[in-house]
């Protein structure tokens, strides 16, 4: 099991918003980062996940790539932008090599292939961007 705070130093209180159109995803992600003491908050699409951190503003967004209105790359742009969350987190069920050059080029601070998705790989990323 992941332990967050050996890995990153994370602190406990730590809100990740988690914008994703797949409510099982949403479901597994909330269930997996609470039980490591984060918040967790959710938006089913991009539009509402700008909106909401705009309100909360999240230590974390974790930004599903697909999503039915704007494109993940776009959420992170729209986020760094304004300012309303630390760090950006991009994922997928699509390998990076598939979108290597935008990952280059994106505001996002990394990306996590959805089948490799954990809280410490979530943490890891979070401690580079500090």
């Amino acid at each position: 099991m992941d332990k967050i705070g050996l890995v990153s130093g994370t602190p406990m209180t730590t809100t990740v918003l988690v914008v994703d159109d797949h409510v099982g995803f949403r479901i597994r992600i909330r269930r997996l980062l609470e039980r490591y003491g984060y918040r967790v908050v959710e938006a089913a699409d991009g539009r509402a996940g700008v909106l909401l951190s705009a309100d909360v503003r999240p230590d974390i967004a974790l930004v599903d790539i697909h999503l039915p209105d704007l494109d993940g790359f776009e959420v992170a742009s729209l986020l760094r932008a304004a300012r309303s969350t630390q760090t950006i987190v991009l994922t997928s069920t699509h390998r990076s090599d598939d979108y290597r050059e935008r990952l280059a080029t994106s505001d996002a601070d990394g990306f996590i292939d959805k089948a490799d998705l954990t809280a410490s790989s979530i943490a890891l990323i979070a401690g580079r961007r500090r």
